[in-house]
């Protein structure tokens, strides 16, 4: 007996666009340039050589950094941009947000937009007559439901746009970050029925700078850059790597600015020389585990020299967000007299952080807390994936349940 191929809902074959960038900064400049040679033009390759083929009942997540080809491929996977080379396939019925207010006409109502929506997504009159009260309610906008859309806010943009989308009875739904105007409990709303989606073993490709969201809702992720997958598969791991890359290009940008200057000249004569961060008993570079006893090294220098000051650090998550700060005066050191370079060492005993990628930012203050010199984002550490739970601290768990 013959077996049945597997068929994927979405694949995409070598796909990649090229947009054409024009120098000109003005319509004028365009016309004086019009067929002249290319020195006034660029190819810029959104997408380079992409294959992936997408599963029924997949939830994909597709990451990367600004410009890296996320948009560029959620679109091109939704048929609104056709590639330069390559091919895409889909399979089933397709409902997309791909941009606020895409396929919303301005001077109709929100009435006449879920029609004229869900027609364009395939669906008949009648059968919107059924969903149309669902979609009303879902979108939580029935007080402007029969006013031109010219006249709403983003947010009630995407309330009716997600609305239509998810009622039209899709088997592919792509989702590009839109979701992040609506107000918190409509997003937990929308994020609800996602994962109804899910349950139903619906298709969802996912774009989203909220990493929580990949490892949460995604079984797999793709990491682009630059137009390239750089990885595809299980999402923690692409974002391990989407940190990586992100810190890449941080240190590109320092390097570039530190390249435009050819002396920083620093505040009030206060320098800080090196920063360095790694487990006690370990090695620079080296991960950091929950629990472990970090170490972290600052050499500061101060030419004209100070008596009093203070040494700081401060750790940021990727976010930016901090989580942990001291300085050698909170402690009640105080340190001798800065003239020559000296590096001041902080322990951290049992770090208790989650997974995820650390900034560590150092400061040099006088005894008036007044800044002489900072540089943040001074090094990174990384914290490795556990799997037990999530979040910036590290607690082992234990779960119980109890009869009534």
């Amino acid at each position: 007996m013959a077996t049945t191929a597997h068929v994927p809902v979405v694949e995409v074959n070598d796909v990649s666009k090229r947009f054409i960038i024009r120098k000109e900064k003005s319509l004028k400049e365009r016309l004086v340039n019009a067929g002249r040679s290319k020195q006034f033009k660029e190819d810029f390759w959104a997408l380079k050589n992409v294959s992936l083929e997408i599963e029924s009942g997949s939830t994909i997540g597709l990451i990367g950094p600004n410009g890296s080809g996320k948009s560029t491929l959620l679109k091109t996977i939704g048929g609104i941009i056709q590639p330069t080379s390559g091919t895409v396939r889909r399979r089933g019925r397709l409902a997309a947000l791909l941009e606020l207010g895409a396929g919303f006409h301005q001077d109709l109502t929100g009435r006449e937009n879920v029609y004229l929506n869900a027609s364009i997504l395939g669906l008949s009159r009648k059968q919107t007559d059924l969903y149309f009260d669902d979609i009303v309610e879902f979108s939580g906008i029935r007080d402007f439901i029969d006013t031109q859309v010219k006249f709403y806010s983003s947010g009630m943009y995407v309330r009716l746009a997600f609305a239509v989308a998810v009622h039209v009875d899709p088997d592919l739904l792509l989702v590009d970050e839109v979701l992040a105007v609506g107000d918190e409990a409509f997003q937990r709303k929308c994020l609800d029925k996602i994962r109804s989606f899910q349950r139903e073993g619906r298709t969802i490709v996912l774009v989203t700078h909220s990493l929580g969201q990949i490892t949460e809702f995604c079984d797999r992720a793709v990491l682009l850059n630059r137009g390239e997958v750089l990885f595809d598969g299980v999402p923690h791991e692409a974002v391990r790597d989407f940190r990586e890359v992100l810190e890449g290009r941080r240190q590109e940008e320092a390097e570039a600015h530190n390249a435009t200057h050819e002396e920083q000249i620093p505040v009030n004569n206060g320098r800080i020389l090196a920063t360095t961060v790694q487990p006690v008993g370990g090695a620079v570079g080296d991960p950091i585990q929950p629990g472990d006893d970090i170490q972290v090294q600052v050499t500061f220098d101060h030419p004209t020299g100070i008596d009093d000051w203070i040494a700081a650090i401060q750790i940021d998550n990727v976010q930016g967000v901090p989580v942990y700060g001291t300085s050698s005066l909170r402690v009640g050191l105080h340190l001798p007299t800065l003239r020559s370079p000296q590096t001041v060492e902080f322990i951290i005993r049992d770090a208790p952080f989650g997974t995820g990628k650390y900034f560590i930012n150092s400061t040099l203050m006088s005894n008036e807390k007044v800044h002489l010199a900072d540089v943040p984002q001074a090094v990174s550490f990384d914290v490795p994936y556990y799997d037990l739970a999530v979040g910036i601290v590290h607690a082992a768990p234990e779960i119980r349940a109890f009869g009534a």
